[in-house]
């Protein structure tokens, strides 16, 4: 089991730092650079903008940089804000929290809602149930997440007026009720592709163990159907869904700043649009490099857990 963790360790720190030199290339050799919003200033000349490079050492060779900044963030100095010189830590940290909730909540929906209508479509198989979760499923993932927000905002905000519009809880009020009222809205939307997914790899599943010897076995002894769907099936079909948990992780990030930005939730996903709009490179570098770790840890999670399960896994 060492030795697994071990490789998978090493795999990650790998994947790691070829995110990292990518997205410092890809940032740094964008349009405009990390100067562009210096451009937009009133009497700003070439000797000032040159002076400004130096001072952020911008001028030297790309290499330079990216060692320079691997070297600080590695001891915690993840770098300054261009817009408002605050640490990049504290301003991602600060948002942290909003995209953890919001997260969280709809990926517990997710799972609930997806794996019961996953295990009931494939004991209810070609009932209209089952048309219907297959039916809803299709038009999940082919609408795209800000569409199902902006006609949620219209029927639940404008018409009926039953939920905020947006925002993460009303000024001057802050209570648990509140925050809750203000959550509905965006994890649902964003819950709804993920119980898509999640719906349709659980009826795969549980349709696969069905067929297998050890529940015809179950059956044949005279065990009650929902003692062989409880015991034998919903347990191994959980199996793969444990690894689709941590893949779905960086699907629920991406989500989740388009769910951020059309409900003005204020987390990492918001930030880190207004940050791309602003140049706010260092910002942006961060958030980068806070969403691969996440996502590292929630498949290294989601591998260890499954090989702590299924002993094939890591004796393969």
């Amino acid at each position: 089991m060492l030795r697994y963790l071990l490789s998978r360790l090493w795999q990650s720190l790998i994947l790691l730092l070829l995110v990292s030199m990518i997205g410092f290339a890809v940032l740094t050799l964008a349009p405009g650079g990390p100067l562009s919003q210096y451009t937009l200033t009133p009497g700003m000349t070439k000797e000032a903008l040159d002076r400004i490079a130096a001072q952020m050492g911008l001028d030297r060779p790309l290499p330079i940089q990216y060692l320079d900044w691997l070297r600080h963030m590695l001891m915690g100095d993840w770098g300054h804000s261009y817009r408002d010189n605050q640490p990049v830590l504290s301003i991602i940290l600060g948002h942290l929290f909003a995209t953890l909730l919001l997260m969280g909540t709809s990926m517990a929906i997710s799972i609930v809602l997806g794996t019961w209508i996953g295990i009931r479509g494939a004991t209810k198989r070609y009932s209209i149930f089952d048309y219907s979760a297959t039916i809803g499923a299709m038009v999940a993932l082919s609408i795209p997440t800000f569409w199902f927000g902006l006609v949620a905002i219209y029927i639940f905000s404008l018409k009926l007026k039953w939920l905020p519009a947006g925002n993460m809880y009303t000024v001057g009020n802050g209570s648990f009720g509140d925050y809750a009222i203000h959550l509905i809205m965006p994890s649902l939307v964003l819950a709804l592709v993920n119980i898509a997914v999640w719906s349709r790899y659980m009826r795969t599943a549980t349709l696969d163990v069905i067929n297998q010897d050890f529940v015809r076995t179950a059956k044949a002894k005279g065990l009650s159907p929902r003692r062989v769907l409880m015991r034998h099936v919903v347990g191994n079909s959980l199996l793969p869904m444990i690894t689709l948990a941590g893949v779905q992780l960086p699907t629920i990030l991406g989500g989740a700043l388009v769910a951020e930005t059309v409900f003005t939730w204020p987390g990492m996903g918001r930030l880190f649009l207004d940050s791309l709009g602003y140049s706010d490179y260092p910002v942006v570098m961060g958030l980068l490099m806070f969403s691969a770790v996440f996502a590292l840890i929630g498949n290294l999670l989601a591998d260890l857990l499954v090989a702590f399960v299924d002993p094939r896994v890591r004796l393969g």
